[in-house]
């Protein structure tokens, strides 16, 4: 595959994750209709994330193995095209009283959508020699970034005409992509001998759906409360015996869709660790227009904007994190990108109340997650895995990613709470600072440049393969 085909393809992909990144940028501005039209409470209206989310979940390693045994092109085209559908379905839900069948298109969209990032990131993997993975994944992951960006103006224009429309507006997009996929992406099916992990799919999907829902029912104002209370500890107790069991069953899976193997790899075990962490900060960003209206004294609207400066410098800094992976290796940039990451963080809980140094705290904010969320450890995952492994691998760095954005938002939230206005919140960012400043320490236990250039031991066939796709 020459450098044309390959930007081509990398089109696709980014259009495809693009979409999919919108609808979580754009679904806020439809929850007020959306509760008005079905008479929803807060609790009740929270499940328009909550269904997303735990399909979403699910969704990630599902697709992500599938698409060894039915080939890339495939599951790519199946994702998108479920993501339509549920698209479909939620706008068909307007008009017709059923809020039921509004969450039942929301759990299609997060089925499909689990799936896109982490095959596209596997094509790359594919398709892509080592030393030019690092800038196309940085393209990728800029995606999340500019989402947030396009999505409120979007949104803006399109709600006067209702709020459907904020959902019907994917299906050409997803029109045009199903196409451009179905003729670019590659085919060949990489899963070696052994059926499909059933049982471990089961396993692991009982783990994360009851992770999710019991952290997801914590009640951030009265946390140990909350945590003691039959709708959240039974659930948390029923996703630890799960995961026992998920591990017994994986040990002897010939194709594991939990690939445990993986973790007896120090340079994978480090990379899960940082995304689960990128996702803790990531979390903590829900709390920032809180703080800009307790601190700063603006109104709520205002306080949104405020966090214009994260997503721009994330926009920025995605692509350049990719970029400078292939000249300066992942421990270099991970290592920068915590380091301002915990100095935004400590930053923000120190000068909140000066508008200038929020939103220079927002910039260091957003372009230490740069070097977290996207590109970084997903180029650290593509170089210690071989094509058989990758998708899996994948599918681990975004559930670790999401496992860490449900711990932070319950943890975060109550720290928040545990204190009168403004002190609340800044132990509550101090907190992730202190966190950040931690993940530095693995960080630099990552491989140097030199060592990472290397094929690791028995991969590669993998690499070999990528260098001459």
């Amino acid at each position: 595959m020459n450098d044309r085909q390959r930007n081509r393809l990398l089109a696709v992909l980014f259009v495809g994750v693009l979409m999919g990144a919108l609808d979580i940028a754009i679904v806020g501005p439809a929850l007020p209709a959306i509760r008005s039209e079905f008479g929803l409470d807060a609790r009740a209206v929270s499940w328009v994330f909550s269904a997303y989310v735990l399909a979403n979940l699910i969704g990630t390693p599902l697709m992500a193995k599938l698409s060894d045994f039915f080939g890339r092109r495939a599951v790519y085209v199946l994702d998108v095209a479920l993501f339509a559908a549920g698209s479909l379905v939620v706008a068909f839900s307007h008009g017709s009283g059923a809020f039921w069948l509004l969450l039942l298109g929301r759990v299609v969209q997060g089925l499909g959508a689990g799936g896109i990032f982490p095959v596209a990131s596997a094509v790359i993997g594919d398709t892509f020699p080592p030393e030019k993975r690092g800038g196309a994944l940085g393209l990728i992951g800029a995606v999340f970034g500019l989402a947030f960006i396009i999505g409120p103006i979007l949104g803006g224009v399109l709600l006067p005409f209702g709020w459907q429309w904020l959902f019907l507006i994917n299906l050409p997009v997803a029109a045009v992509v199903v196409a451009l996929a179905w003729r670019l992406l590659p085919h060949h099916k990489v899963a070696g001998a052994g059926g499909f992990d059933a049982a471990g799919m089961i396993a692991l999907a009982v783990a994360l759906g009851t992770l999710a829902y019991g952290l997801g029912a914590i009640d951030t104002g009265g946390f140990w409360t909350s945590l003691a209370s039959l709708d959240v500890w039974p659930w948390l107790v029923v996703s630890v015996l799960a995961w026992l069991v998920l591990v017994r069953i994986e040990r002897s899976a010939a194709n594991p869709v939990f690939p445990i193997a993986l973790f007896g790899r120090r340079q994978l075990r480090l990379g899960f660790l940082l995304t689960a962490g990128a996702g803790l900060g990531e979390a903590s960003l829900v709390f920032l227009p809180t703080l800009a209206v307790v601190s700063l004294g603006v109104s709520a609207s205002v306080g949104s904007y405020l966090l214009m400066p994260v997503v721009a410098a994330m926009a920025v800094g995605s692509p350049l994190a990719g970029r400078l992976l292939d000249r300066l290796g992942s421990r270099t940039v991970i290592a920068v990108g915590v380091a301002v990451l915990a100095l935004g963080m400590i930053l923000l809980s120190q000068t909140s109340s000066s508008l200038v140094m929020f939103i220079v705290s927002g910039l260091l904010i957003g372009l230490g997650l740069s070097a977290l969320l996207g590109a970084p450890v997903r180029y650290v995952t593509l170089n210690e895995t071989t094509a058989a492994e990758r998708s899996a691998a994948q599918g681990l760095v975004t559930t670790f990613t999401s496992t860490g954005q449900l711990l932070g938002s319950a943890v975060v939230g109550a720290v928040a709470a545990s204190a009168v206005g403004t002190a609340g919140y800044a132990t509550a960012f101090a907190m992730v600072g202190v966190v950040s400043a931690l993940l530095l320490v693995a960080a630099l236990f990552l491989k140097s440049r030199d060592a990472e250039a290397r094929p690791a031991a028995g991969h590669d066939h993998g690499r070999q393969e990528a260098a001459h796709a």
